[in-house]
């Protein structure tokens, strides 16, 4: 029985990690993807920082990332259409997986 616990554990504890990390994949994206429309709407430095912050805080409203892309499609209006964005957005998640992994190493 001890087998089937450690078993269990492990699988708990994989569970645990893949949703962090996944967390925190979705969160880096949602920075990058703030710090990308905030240059397409002129901002730079502090309020590039501060915009990107409000898009990752965007992601909270609900589950997945419809919420993130509202936001940003909203602020954009005409700058950059929705299929520019779902595409950045996917670049971008790529991007952020690949920070973390080099985070870790």
């Amino acid at each position: 029985m001890s087998t089937f616990n450690d078993r269990e554990n492990a699988f708990e504890n994989k569970f645990a990690h893949d949703s962090e990390m996944q967390f925190k994949a979705e969160a880096r994206r949602n920075k990058l993807l703030g710090l990308w429309a905030a240059g397409l709407l002129g901002k730079t430095g502090d309020d590039a920082s501060a915009y990107a912050a409000e898009v990752v805080k965007s992601d909270f409203e609900e589950a997945g990332e419809e919420d993130v892309y509202r936001k940003v499609s909203g602020d954009l209006g005409s700058r950059a259409d929705e299929a520019t964005i779902r595409a950045k957005m996917a670049e971008l998640t790529t991007e952020a997986k690949a920070q973390l992994m080099q985070d870790l190493s």
